[in-house]
């Protein structure tokens, strides 16, 4: 990946090849042939690799390898579009948009805030972004992970303490675009969004808070960062 990152695919390639070779289990071969996809040149090696994927991904059964199926019957259907297979690339595609809401993710889920709320209480989209300011959200967002929720809160506006929420998705929920399939393939943040409310039935008081340190790092990240957010 750090080759890939440097502008050298066939290096990079030659590693993701070996690390397909010497898979153990399913898992890794669903890793290495999505990398190995990502480095080919043409459409007919792209296809190949994310096909691969597809294939050990259906083997293995996980919550991180379920929320990289969109992207790949997504990517998929775009190299059957870009080769002239449009029955196929319209399969993939709607396969795609299947797995929007299928999420197998149990929980429990977590929602880091400074807000001082009460179990019973619901929390809403249509508040203001805590990365963007003038970004009216249209999702409330949330995750599986005690220490994501923990950063969030850390990084929240407003003056409060930091307080993470155990809370009960009310309706459909989504794996959030913002991090899915971006430097790792699926959801490893386990990282949600709603348009529905989220019920705050308990709280957390014990978790790993992030170091000065780090939470400086991540400012300097959020500052920096140019990209636009998935609303």
């Amino acid at each position: 990946m750090d080759l890939e990152d440097k502008s050298k695919p066939e290096e990079a390639g030659r590693l993701f090849l070996q690390a397909w070779d010497e898979a153990t289990n399913d898992f890794e071969k669903f890793l290495g042939a999505y990398y190995l996809a990502r480095v080919q040149k043409d459409v007919s090696g792209q296809l190949k690799w994310l096909e691969a994927a597809l294939q050990s991904a259906l083997k293995w059964e996980d919550n991180n390898i379920t929320s990289a199926l969109p992207a790949l019957y997504f990517n998929i259907g775009k190299c059957c579009e870009e080769v002239g297979d449009l029955a196929e690339a319209r399969k993939n595609y709607a396969l795609s948009g299947s797995y929007r809401y299928k999420i197998s993710d149990k929980g429990p889920f977590y929602h880091g805030t400074r807000a001082d709320l009460q179990v019973g209480d619901v929390l809403k989209a249509g508040h203001g972004s805590n990365y963007q300011a003038e970004l009216t959200m249209n999702h409330i967002y949330f995750t599986a992970l005690v220490n994501g929720a923990g950063l969030a809160a850390a990084l929240a506006q407003g003056t409060g303490r930091e307080r993470i929420y155990i809370v009960e998705p009310t309706g459909n929920f989504e794996n959030d675009p913002n991090v899915t399939d971006k430097k790792f393939p699926g959801n490893p943040t386990r990282s949600y969004r709603s348009e529905n409310p989220l019920k705050i039935v308990g709280e957390i008081t014990d978790w790993v808070r992030p170091e000065p340190e780090q939470l400086e790092a991540w400012r300097r990240k959020l500052a920096d960062n140019k990209g636009d957010i998935i609303n």
